[in-house]
């Protein structure tokens, strides 16, 4: 599948860009800036003996059948804003979160009541906007060799979209799970800084999320 990374040339966009295109996708990075887009490419596709692409964000969708958004909350909306144009009916994933620094460790919800329920907002009539990833440590993300012991919940409107995502999930090496209608990121993006306390308290990095009592095969 092709994959654009918005914003990709953070730790989340390098981390997932790495393991799709060593999964087999083929993975365009994005960045407010061309020139930065290419470079990441290159490094990362240098570093991890992989192939990428990179240049600017609406180049990323442009190329993409699948787009995902890895953008701080402070960039959020004009991140949306400026790729709108270039979605048209694709795939959008909104992973996320907004914290407000410097307490990052307790929920804060936006006017919109969630940053994925206000991306929906930006985007045309027709994207298929999808929220996950809310609780994968970067850190993790950024290992290639790191096995992962959680899931990631996925939610949106539009359930075939859902699947898609579920499906492309698992070429991370985690399991996607269900997890309802777009308004339910309320809830998801809540977690995060639940989990940024867990692992404050308990010294851990990257604790998650696993959900029990359903089939390993759904």
């Amino acid at each position: 599948m092709k994959i654009g990374i918005v914003g990709g040339t953070g730790r989340e966009g390098r981390g997932l860009a790495v393991r799709w295109a060593k999964a087999g996708h083929d993975v365009f990075i994005g960045s407010r800036q061309t020139d930065k887009g290419v470079a990441k490419a290159a490094e990362f596709a240098n570093e991890f003996g992989v192939s990428l692409q990179g240049a600017d964000n609406a180049a990323a969708c442009n190329h993409a059948e699948l787009i995902v958004v890895t953008v701080p909350y402070s960039a959020h909306r004009a991140t949306f804003e400026s790729i709108k144009d270039a979605v048209g009916e694709k795939i959008v994933v909104d992973i996320t979160v907004p914290l407000q620094p410097p307490k990052v460790r307790s929920v804060n919800l936006p006017e919109g009541q969630a940053a994925a329920l206000e991306a929906r907002g930006y985007l045309p009539e027709g994207a298929r906007l999808v929220a996950a990833l809310h609780h994968i440590s970067s850190e993790h993300l950024s290992d290639p060799n790191h096995a992962f012991d959680c899931d990631v919940l996925v939610c949106g409107d539009d359930k075939d979209a859902r699947a898609e995502v579920i499906s492309v999930i698992s070429d991370l090496g985690l399991r996607g799970v269900d997890a309802g209608v777009l308004k339910n990121a309320i809830a998801l993006e809540s977690l995060t800084p639940v989990l940024l306390h867990i692992n404050r308290r308990y010294k851990s990095v990257g604790s998650g999320v696993r959900i029990t009592g359903i089939p390993e095969t759904e």
